[in-house]
């Protein structure tokens, strides 16, 4: 990032209430190895600015990746074109208190070399192949990185300046089994969940083969596993699979624009309203539910969001009860209800919107051991590998890779295609057992859609073991 962005700020000539600069400069590089053979070795390389002018209460944006005084001067005409003509349909009149004069920066937490060298990155992948294919039963077995580095720079005419460095680590692993018409995959906690801040200290090899070895022998031991029976039961749902369940039924319904409606079109609306927040039981007094972009490793941690405004931890549902919705200071002023710091876009050549971040469920009292023993007859869930919503984020329908039967406070034998449905609120008044720290885990996905255009952003979940009671259970055969 050698472009000036302050020497093009000062320079700009157009009058505005306010004007935003927001530089952002991406690296990915993706690795696919199928069966140990190289499938994909690409690099994406995007370096743009996206601008900002606020006239007479409206924002207009226009962003550009021709980095020159001329090109910015060009958009920020653009820009106030959009803003004046938004006068005359604009649904809220803002002030410039939206977009806060912070100066700041933040770099991911980086431990030992950061440096990725080719040859060893394809060495692991080629040799994680190899850890995954246990047995001849393993028809594919593949493995796949993606290391990203961002670079970020905002800066607005009322004085802030923000810099922000980001190195993200993702990967996948997958073993597919075979035996006759019966087909088992299995992932390594659900795709693309190991997604994390961090360098090249994320990807030790012999932590890598270990688990691309799990994997293996649980894909080829679904193969000889019955079906998952339907029934009424307690569901014990690991950390890998709390992160669906709280993504989808939490987090979405949460969104303040989904709330007001501006996502009702494309992504759907919720079941949340306004009126909710501060009153409404979500859950039982065991749900303890943060927003929290602070947290160290975790794939959407940062510094500032796109406003400007600082990341701090915030509980958005305390002992059950919602305080708190996930909205920008624009959503805030216009819903009147308290938000957070996650206005966010997911590149330079798109404005920001309310999204997620790093949303976690806080850690009770319970070892997994006890959960279990506590337990007369239940299944216990890992792996999210389908999942269905309705547009209000209210009924709902998952499916796992992989579960076990619980049976008089034991595990006793392995299930395949086990699936459980069931409705927000009444699932999560059902939280009966939440687990300590020792049963917490952290996950992410790069890939949560939403927004017009569309925005792919990352977003990070970490979670204890959960139990849940009477939920509805049953199989895919």
């Amino acid at each position: 990032m050698t472009f000036d962005l302050e020497k093009a700020l000062n320079n700009l000539k157009i009058s505005a209430d306010w004007i935003g600069l927001r530089q952002v400069c991406e690296t990915t590089t993706t690795k696919i190895f199928r069966d140990g053979k190289p499938q994909s070795n690409g690099r994406k390389y995007t370096n743009g600015v996206m601008v900002e002018v606020m006239v007479n209460g409206q924002i207009g944006y226009c962003a550009t990746n021709r980095l020159d005084q001329q090109s910015i001067q060009s958009a920020i005409e653009i820009a106030q074109k959009q803003a004046k003509s938004a006068l005359n349909w604009g649904i809220f009149s803002f002030d410039t208190s939206i977009r806060p004069p912070a100066q700041g920066n933040y770099r991911s937490a980086l431990k030992n070399d950061n440096i990725f060298n080719d040859r060893e990155l394809n060495d692991l992948l080629i040799q994680t192949c190899h850890n995954l294919k246990v047995s001849e039963k393993i028809v594919k077995a593949t493995a796949i990185a993606q290391i990203s580095d961002i670079q970020y720079h905002f800066v607005s005419t009322n004085g802030a300046n923000i810099k922000q460095e980001f190195s993200l680590v993702a990967t996948d692993y997958e073993a597919t089994a075979q035996s006759g018409n019966i087909v088992q995959k299995r992932t390594d906690n659900g795709m693309m969940a190991r997604c994390y801040q961090g360098g090249k200290e994320i990807l030790n090899p012999e932590i890598n083969f270990s688990r691309a070895k799990q994997i293996g022998e649980e894909a080829v031991e679904l193969l000889f596993s019955e079906e998952c029976p339907d029934m009424m039961t307690t569901l014990v749902l690991a950390p890998d699979q709390m992160m669906l369940q709280i993504h989808e039924s939490i987090g979405h319904p949460l969104e303040l624009d989904r709330i007001l409606g501006d996502e009702r079109n494309y992504a759907g609306s919720s079941f949340v309203k306004l009126s909710d927040f501060g009153t409404l039981a979500y859950g039982s007094s065991l749900m303890n539910i943060t927003f929290d972009p602070t947290v160290e490793g975790e794939l959407a941690s940062y510094g500032f969001d796109d406003a400007g405004l600082k990341a701090q931890k915030e509980y958005l549902i305390k002992d059950g009860i919602l305080l708190r919705g996930l909205g920008s200071l624009e959503s805030q002023a216009r819903a009147n209800v308290p938000g957070v710091a996650n206005f966010r876009s997911s590149s330079w050549n798109r404005a920001p919107i309310d999204r997620m971040a790093n949303l976690n469920l806080e850690s009770g009292n319970s070892s997994f051991n006890e959960i279990i023993s506590l337990i007369e007859h239940g299944v216990y869930m890992q792996s999210n590998r389908s999942w269905s919503i309705d547009d209000y984020r209210n009924k709902f329908q998952f499916g796992c890779e992989y579960a076990q039967l619980i049976e008089n406070g034991k595990i006793t034998k392995t299930l395949r295609n086990p699936n459980y449905r069931g409705v927000t609120q009444h699932f999560w008044h059902n939280l009966a057992y939440v687990g300590d720290d020792s049963t917490r885990e952290c996950y992410g996905t790069p890939y949560c859609g939403k927004g017009e255009p569309n925005q792919s952003i990352r977003v990070g979940h970490a979670s204890p073991v959960c139990a849940f009671n009477n939920i509805q259970v049953f199989g895919g055969g």
